[in-house]
C-alpha cells in the first residue's frame, strides 16, 4: 500500500526541503493551495488535495481538508478498517505536516476583527487533532522545528515513542491557539463584531478595570528554557513563554552568562520601574525592589544620578534602562559588579565594551509589558490590569493642592517624577528625589513610619556627610494612615510631598503639613505594589 504525507502550512519556512525528503523516502506527497505551488515550483511531485477529495478547494479557502477522504484517511486504524478504507476508496495518510494560520500574529499586529476571524483555522486544527489522536498509525508535524528531526527519524522509521512525542506536542499547539481565540473573544467584547476600533475604545475607555478582566483566562505557558534552580539550589525551576515574543521571556542574551530564576524577577521589576519615564531613565534593583531610579539628559547621566542614590546596595544589582545603552554608559558601568543589565537596544561600542564582564548578563528586551497582572496562589491565581498611569490624574493638572503654596514649575517637575518612580517600589514604599534622582527609598515595611525612617536614613547615611533628605521632595505610594510618617519627613527637611490622601485622619496629617509650612498634594489614587 502506498504511503502519503499530506502538508498543508501557513509558515512555509524549510517545507521543499522536508517535501524533498518525504518525497525521496517513498511517500505520495498531497497539499493544499499555496503550499502544493510552492512544492511544485520546487520540482517535487504533489496532488492537489482536491483531486483527493474530488471536491474543488471552497468558500475564499474555507473549506479544503474537511472531507472523509482526508479524514478518513488519517483517523482510521491500520488494523481494523483496512476493509472498510478499501469498500470507501479511502488512501491511508501516514505523516500529516500542518502549522496554523497565524491568528495571534494577526491580533498582535493590530488586524481588525475581520481580519482576525479570518486568521481562525478550522480545517489546520482539526487535521492536527485527528492525526495525533492516532498516533498509533500517523505521526503530525507541527512546527518547522521539528523537520530536521523527522528527516532524521525517516531512515529508520518513525518509532512509536517519536510519533507519540509528536502527538503531544501537536495537542499542547492547539490548546495555545484555542486559548488565543477564547481569550481574544473575551477581551474583545460584543462591542468587537461592529468592527469599530472607535466603538471598541470607547466601550473599553468606559468599562471599570474588573469588567475588562475575562471570564477564563487560557494562555498556555510553554517551556522555553531549563534554569539551574529556582530561588534556592534545593528548588527546579523553568522559563515559560505564553507565546506572544514579547517581554522579558522572550529577551535576547546578548552576552554573559544565562539568566538564574531571580535575575529574572530583578529584571522585571527593573524594566517596571523605568520603562514609562519620557525623559532617558535607568533603574538599579536589588532583591526585585529599586535602590535608585533617575532621569538625566542623557543615558549615562540618568545611570551616574540613579547609582549615587545607594552605590552599596547596587553591588551586584540589575541596571534597567528606558534607552539603547550607548558606549559611555557601557564604559561607566563597567567598573561595577552588575548581574544584568536591560535594555531596549544596545550600540555596537557599547556591547564591545559589556562583554568583557563574563559575568555580566546583557539582555535585549521590547519593554512592552502585559496588560494582566498574574500572581499565583495556592489553587488559583489573582488577576488584575496593569497598574498604569493615567496622565490626566497622575500629573499635577489632576492634584489637589492639601497644604502649603502651591509648587512652583520646578517643584511640580520633582513631585511628578516622584510620584512616577514611587510606583516601581514595593509597599510600604516612600521615595525621596531631588532633581530627577532619587536620594532615599523606604521600602517592603510593615508600618509607614519605618518606611520613611528608612527613606530618611538610607538618604542621609550613604552620601558622605550630606543630609539629602534636606530640601528633597517626597511621594508616598498610599495614605499617611497617622501624621506620624509625615512628621519624620518633616523633621527631615522634606519641602513637599505626594500622596493619595483618603485616610479618615487626613485632618490631622493635613494639620501636620500646614504647621510645618510645608506643600502636600493628594493625588486620589493610590500606586500600591506588594
Amino acid at each position: 500500500m502506498a504511503r502519503h504525507a499530506l502538508i498543508s502550512v501557513s509558515d512555509k519556512s524549510g517545507i521543499t526541503d522536508l517535501a524533498a525528503a518525504l518525497a525521496q523516502a517513498g511517500y505520495e506527497l498531497i497539499s493544499t493551495g499555496s503550499t502544493a505551488s510552492v512544492i511544485e515550483s520546487a520540482g517535487i511531485p504533489v496532488t492537489p488535495v482536491e483531486h483527493v477529495t474530488g471536491f474543488p478547494e471552497s468558500f475564499d479557502g474555507r473549506v479544503k481538508t474537511l472531507h472523509p477522504k482526508i479524514h478518513g484517511g488519517i483517523l482510521a486504524r491500520r488494523d481494523i478498517h483496512s476493509d472498510q478504507m478499501a469498500e470507501l476508496g479511502v488512501e491511508p495518510i501516514d505523516i500529516v505536516v500542518v502549522n496554523l494560520y497565524p491568528f495571534s500574529e494577526t491580533v498582535a499586529a493590530g488586524g481588525s476583527f475581520a481580519e482576525a476571524i479570518e486568521q481562525i483555522d478550522i480545517g489546520g486544527p482539526a487535521m492536527v487533532r485527528a492525526a495525533a489522536k492516532n498516533h498509533r498509525d500517523v505521526a503530525v508535524v507541527t512546527d518547522p522545528s521539528q523537520y530536521e528531526q523527522v528527516v532524521a527519524a525517516l531512515a529508520d522509521g518513525l518509532t512509536p515513542e517519536f510519533r507519540r512525542e509528536l502527538a503531544a506536542a501537536a495537542f499542547a499547539l492547539t490548546a495555545r491557539y484555542d486559548a488565543a481565540v477564547s481569550d481574544w473573544f473575551d477581551q474583545a467584547g460584543t462591542s468587537v463584531a461592529e468592527d469599530s476600533s472607535d466603538a471598541r475604545a470607547n466601550a473599553t475607555a468606559q468599562a471599570p478595570e474588573s469588567a475588562r478582566l475575562p471570564e477564563s483566562v487560557n494562555t498556555e505557558w510553554s517551556k522555553l528554557a531549563d534554569l539551574r534552580y529556582g530561588e534556592n539550589p534545593h528548588q527546579a525551576a523553568a522559563l515559560y513563554g505564553d507565546g506572544s515574543h514579547a517581554g522579558l521571556a522572550y529577551g535576547e542574551l546578548l552576552g554573559g552568562k544565562a539568566m538564574s530564576f531571580n535575575n529574572y524577577q530583578d529584571t522585571e521589576a527593573a524594566i517596571r520601574a523605568v520603562y514609562d519615564h519620557g525623559d532617558p531613565a535607568v533603574a538599579v534593583v536589588k532583591h526585585a525592589n529599586p535602590c535608585g531610579v533617575a532621569i538625566g539628559e542623557d543615558i549615562r547621566q540618568a545611570h551616574e544620578r540613579a547609582h549615587a542614590c545607594d552605590p552599596l546596595s547596587a553591588y551586584g544589582g540589575v541596571v534597567a534602562a528606558n534607552r539603547a545603552v550607548t558606549k559611555d554608559f557601557a564604559e561607566q558601568l563597567a567598573p561595577i559588579f552588575t548581574e544584568v543589565i536591560v535594555a531596549p537596544g544596545f550600540d555596537e561600542d557599547a556591547l564591545e565594551v559589556l562583554r568583557t564582564k563574563k559575568n555580566l548578563r546583557i539582555v535585549k528586551v521590547d519593554p512592552e509589558l502585559p496588560e494582566r497582572d498574574v500572581v499565583p496562589i495556592s489553587g488559583g491565581a489573582v488577576i488584575q490590569g496593569r497598574d498604569e498611569l493615567v496622565p490626566e490624574r497622575d500629573s499635577m493638572a489632576g492634584w489637589e493642592l492639601a497644604a502649603g503654596q502651591e509648587a512652583d514649575a520646578a517643584t511640580r517637575t520633582e513631585l511628578e517624577f516622584a510620584w512616577r518612580a514611587v510606583r516601581g517600589v514595593k509597599s510600604n514604599a516612600i521615595l525621596l528625589a531631588d532633581r530627577g534622582a532619587t536620594v532615599g527609598i523606604g521600602m517592603g515595611q510593615v508600618n509607614r513610619v519605618d518606611s520613611c525612617r528608612l527613606a530618611v536614613e538610607r538618604a542621609n547615611t550613604l552620601a558622605q556627610g550630606v543630609e539629602r533628605a534636606r530640601g528633597s521632595v517626597a511621594a508616598s505610594d498610599a495614605f499617611f494612615p497617622f501624621a506620624d510618617g509625615l512628621q519624620v519627613l518633616i523633621d527631615a527637611g522634606v519641602r513637599a510631598v505626594v500622596q493619595p490622601g483618603g485616610s479618615i485622619r487626613d485632618d490631622e496629617v493635613i494639620a501636620a503639613a500646614k504647621a510645618a509650612g510645608i506643600t502636600m498634594y493628594f493625588t486620589h489614587t493610590r500606586h500600591f505594589a506588594h
